[in-house]
């Protein structure tokens, strides 16, 4: 695991490349469709400004944020909707402006968080890198629509070890968020990186593993594509049961995106996404 200046300086690039996917747009494409069901664009930064606000509410002050998370829990079919279609009606300069100004304000707080700090969220409470690993699991993924939408190739990069690794850790909550108990025994990641270097996570001798290339399966656990869509492969029963329901996100299970439909079918994809999730891991 990185340490936590690392996963700052990697958040902060990660949302710089974003940031590049928006800053020239015209403001009709900012009503383009994502493959997010009935998100534009300005939906997803706008739900990008909406959690990094309330990811800095959970850093800074604990009750008012436990009072916010409770009601947006007693609708948790519709909180997270809500705040993007709330945020996307905004003019595209001032919705990026406030998103600018609330993940930067949101990266001081957690370079300057103590060492042990943990801060309430709408799964598990989380330790300042985790929030920060999170954050950045989520503006990537919500990148990933923003570009599809647009057109754009992105290249990936050595970030996605944050999100495969907050994949792995969040693997419980995708059992317990469905009814179902998680496996005993942990499970084991080799994924090739984006430079085709080894990412391995979990204990050697699991009988239960997943190997691929880390982008697929960073596109799995947030949902952007069906695992049928992936180069992913499962060894172990458990394992290949992981790869149907996996999810970095907290929030009720995400629905994913169906699987592609011809033979195409079977290697690294972008596929869809529940529309918006809180995006963020388990600790």
């Amino acid at each position: 695991m990185s340490d936590p200046v690392t996963v700052l300086d990697d958040l902060n690039a990660e949302s710089e490349e974003v940031d590049s996917l928006v800053r020239e747009l015209r403001p009709e494409r900012w009503a383009a469709p994502t493959p997010a069901a009935g998100w534009t664009v300005a939906h997803q930064i706008a739900h990008l400004a909406w959690t990094d606000r309330a990811a800095l509410l959970a850093a800074t002050d604990p009750a008012a944020f436990a009072a916010e998370a409770a009601e947006a829990l007693a609708s948790p079919g519709t909180f997270v909707d809500e705040g993007a279609e709330k945020g996307a009606a905004l003019p595209p300069a001032e919705l990026l402006a406030g998103w600018r100004d609330g993940r930067e304000r949101l990266l001081r707080v957690l370079r300057e968080a103590p060492p042990g700090a943990r801060f309430p969220w709408y799964g598990p409470p989380m330790s300042a890198l985790s929030l920060a690993t999170a954050r950045l699991m989520e503006t990537w993924a919500h990148g990933q629509d923003i570009a599809d939408a647009l057109g754009v190739v992105r290249a990936p990069t050595a970030r996605l070890r944050h999100v495969a690794w907050i994949g792995l850790r969040a693997r419980d909550y995708a059992y317990l968020v469905r009814g179902l108990t998680p496996p005993a025994e942990p499970f084991r990641l080799e994924l090739v990186s984006p430079e085709g270097e080894l990412w391995a996570y979990g204990p050697e001798g699991a009988t239960q593993i997943v190997r691929g290339p880390a982008l697929d399966f960073c596109l799995l656990v947030t949902q952007r594509v069906h695992h049928a869509d992936t180069a992913l492969v499962p060894l172990g029963a458990e394992a290949a049961h992981w790869l149907t329901i996996a999810q970095a996100f907290a929030g009720p299970a995400g629905q994913g995106r169906p699987p592609k439909a011809g033979p195409e079918s079977g290697g690294t994809g972008g596929g869809g996404t529940a529309a918006g999730g809180t995006g963020e891991g388990a600790s």
